[in-house]
């Protein structure tokens, strides 16, 4: 006898595959802070600046991300609400924020 409810069902001959419906991941409400840090792990000596503390939606993100971009003259990329910049570029990203009216710490090494 098979059970009604349950909750592990991926495909069903009556109505064929099951969309469980997504769920939209929080990110945690920071202090009001942006941090900027350095980074060289896991990425060949490579140094990136890692931006951190943005309250702000994916979209405004990416704007921002891209604004820097530019401004800095490197690459760089937006994952999961952080943004990576190309270099070691901290004292210009700090100045570049702090013109927008935000509060910039220098997080790490």
């Amino acid at each position: 006898m098979m059970k009604d409810d349950n909750s592990r069902l991926v495909y069903s001959t009556d109505s064929g595959r099951i969309d469980e419906p997504e769920a939209v991941v929080a990110r945690p409400k920071g202090d009001g802070i942006v941090r900027i840090q350095r980074q060289t792990s896991g990425r060949k000596g490579k140094g990136v600046c890692l931006i951190t503390g943005i309250d702000a939606d994916d979209a405004e993100l990416a704007k921002l991300a891209a604004e820097l971009k530019k401004k800095c003259g490197c690459g760089g990329a937006l994952k999961d609400g952080v943004i990576e910049i190309q270099g070691d570029k901290r004292d210009l990203i700090k100045a570049l924020l702090e013109a927008k009216g935000m509060k910039v710490k220098l997080a790490g090494g």
